[in-house]
């Protein structure tokens, strides 16, 4: 499982997957700038439309690193040139909506991954983000609440701890949200009393420079 490596001072950092969610997101966003909170967001690329990329360029211009994500596992059955064409098209996206790029971080579908998709990050310069053990939202099908979410992320977490919630869902663009909201509420606080402050997996946004 993946940690981030730690040079000074204890960091968590919370990553969110799947978005943009028109709802979701921007009251996301909403709790992040309250609780001065810096996170990092992968996106899916056909979640990206000319309504959803203000909730982005918010993103980006909140101060939050994006980084990309996938829908489906078929990514990783890409020969390594059209999975490395693939994220290329997706950051262009990115960058001609919102004018902003993505950092180099890539996020595979349910963490999936495999030799052609690690050999096309490489050939592109990114690094593939997965995240900690028992730091995820997923319940074992019960229904995700923060009540059973809370206890269990705020106990796990410690320095360079990956934590990921979601934002969105890789099927349903608008899906209620409304756990991830509600847990990231709470979740902050008792991060914080732990001593650990908030970071990004990678760097966060920088305007992009089209055409050069």
């Amino acid at each position: 499982m993946w940690r981030m490596p730690q040079y000074g001072r204890p960091t968590v950092y919370l990553t969110f997957d799947d978005g943009p969610n028109p709802a979701a997101t921007p009251m996301l966003l909403d709790v992040l700038r309250r609780e001065n909170v810096q996170a990092t967001f992968f996106l899916i690329d056909r979640h990206l439309t000319a309504a959803t990329a203000p909730i982005v360029r918010r993103t980006f211009e909140d101060g939050h690193a994006v980084g990309l994500h996938s829908h489906t596992r078929r990514l990783m059955l890409l020969p390594p040139g059209t999975f490395t064409r693939t994220l290329a098209d997706a950051a262009t996206r990115i960058e001609v909506l919102t004018g902003y790029s993505p950092c180099r971080a890539f996020r595979p579908h349910a963490g999936w991954r495999s030799v052609t998709m690690m050999r096309g990050l490489e050939q592109r310069g990114m690094r593939l983000f997965g995240w900690g053990w028992m730091l995820w939202d997923f319940d074992w099908f019960r229904k995700r609440s923060a009540d059973r979410l809370v206890p269990r992320l705020a106990r796990r977490a410690g320095p360079g701890s990956i934590i990921v919630l979601h934002d969105g869902h890789h099927v349903d663009p608008a899906a209620d949200r409304s756990y991830t909201i509600e847990t990231v509420q709470r979740l902050i606080p008792l991060l914080r009393a732990k001593g650990l402050s908030f970071g990004t997996v990678c760097a966060p946004a920088r305007p992009a420079r089209l055409g050069s």
